[in-house]
């Protein structure tokens, strides 16, 4: 399973340390600085809740448990201990990934490894797209409210600007190559994309419709 989630994250830009021991966490630790951590408080039974309290008291780590017990006592039990979420095992990947990434967005970006920043920012037209949190702000800095898949979609065009994508590309790129979206749900998720950036000011063709080709984000991208 740690391998599974593993490889599932890595694509989506995440540097992933797995530990399937607590003392082995605790060693990563001690190397590393880290943005989340994922929890499985089976992985040292008698002292799980001690761990969690670890993780999100002491070291100020936001904590997603992943516990085979996830029930409402439980979700309301590790919430108290400090947990920023819970999610019941086997979490489906890309349920997973979502409340990670719904989690980073509530801080101000995760903690440097070995001293050099990992914040990661996308500019285009004035407009700045925080890529470690998730978070996009209009030339005057207000944020702009987008839901996790359609920041995926902008952050996938932000990624590779003037440059046509098929729909393939951004249903692998956005959900995953084993996701089962179907084609459509891009042309959903971009319908929405255009509406809002398009409310919020950005005006004129952002993303172009290519016919029989795909789309294309049309302005230049710096980092």
């Amino acid at each position: 399973m740690l391998a599974h989630l593993a490889g599932h994250f890595t694509p989506y830009g995440f540097d992933v340390d797995a530990a399937p021991s607590a003392p082995l966490m605790r060693e990563h630790l001690a190397r590393e600085h880290y943005a989340l951590v994922v929890l499985d408080m089976l992985t040292a039974p008698e002292e799980g809740s001690g761990l969690l309290r670890e993780l999100a008291i002491e070291r100020r780590l936001p904590v997603i448990v992943h516990s085979a017990a996830c029930d409402e006592a439980e979700r309301i039990a590790v919430l108290e201990m400090g947990a920023e979420d819970c999610v019941s095992k086997p979490a489906n990947p890309r349920e997973l990934l979502a409340r990670i990434r719904a989690a980073l967005r509530g801080r101000t970006g995760p903690a440097p490894r070995n001293g050099a920043s990992v914040r990661a920012f996308a500019l285009f037209e004035g407009w700045r797209m925080d890529l470690t949190t998730g978070q996009l702000f209009n030339p005057v800095g207000a944020p702009v409210a987008l839901s996790d898949g359609e920041f995926q979609l902008l952050r996938v065009f932000v990624q590779h600007p003037r440059e046509v994508l098929d729909r393939t590309r951004l249903l692998d790129q956005v959900y995953g190559s084993t996701s089962d979206h179907f084609d459509r749900s891009i042309d959903v998720q971009l319908c929405r994309l255009r509406r809002k950036l398009s409310a919020s000011g950005l005006k004129g063709p952002v993303i172009r419709t290519i016919r029989n080709e795909g789309y294309m984000f049309v302005h230049t991208v710096t980092n």
